[in-house]
């Protein structure tokens, strides 16, 4: 059985960073580092290309919903903050797709609306846009 290995959705800004670290471990000898192997995991599975505009939500897009109990609406890029602090044109929240609400809105579409329980308490919001990250 094969091994099974999820792909790290991240701008090219993020992964051209990456590389350039892991190009200077290995120019100053520390190729074998813990650093140097995270470093060429995430490398290795990088995903950079762009999302498809289905409406899907995913690492990748941009996404809006609206928090049923206020009507507040929030836009968010889902994907890893670590990741997108490497690219200065990030300029929206990052959500990351293991936080309790990019866990209930992954795989969901526009007009989803879906369940999650933040630290605060259960709430519902509606997915109101999904749209790649530029």
């Amino acid at each position: 059985m094969e091994d099974v290995v999820e792909k790290i959705w991240m701008t090219p800004t993020a992964l051209q960073r990456l590389q350039d670290e892991l190009a200077e471990l290995t120019r100053g000898g520390a190729q074998s580092s813990a650093r140097a192997r995270e470093l060429r995991g995430l490398v290795e599975h990088a995903e950079v290309a762009s999302k498809p505009d289905d409406g899907r939500v995913e690492p990748g897009m941009q996404v809006s919903v609206r928090f049923e109990s206020t009507g507040r609406e929030a836009t968010f890029l889902l994907g890893s903050r670590a990741l997108a602090g490497l690219d200065p044109t990030v300029e929206v929240d990052v959500y990351s797709a293991d936080s309790p609400l990019g866990r209930a809105l992954v795989g969901n579409t526009v007009g989803s609306t879906v369940t999650f329980t933040p630290p605060a308490g259960r709430q519902r919001v509606t997915v109101l846009a999904a749209v790649p990250f530029a």
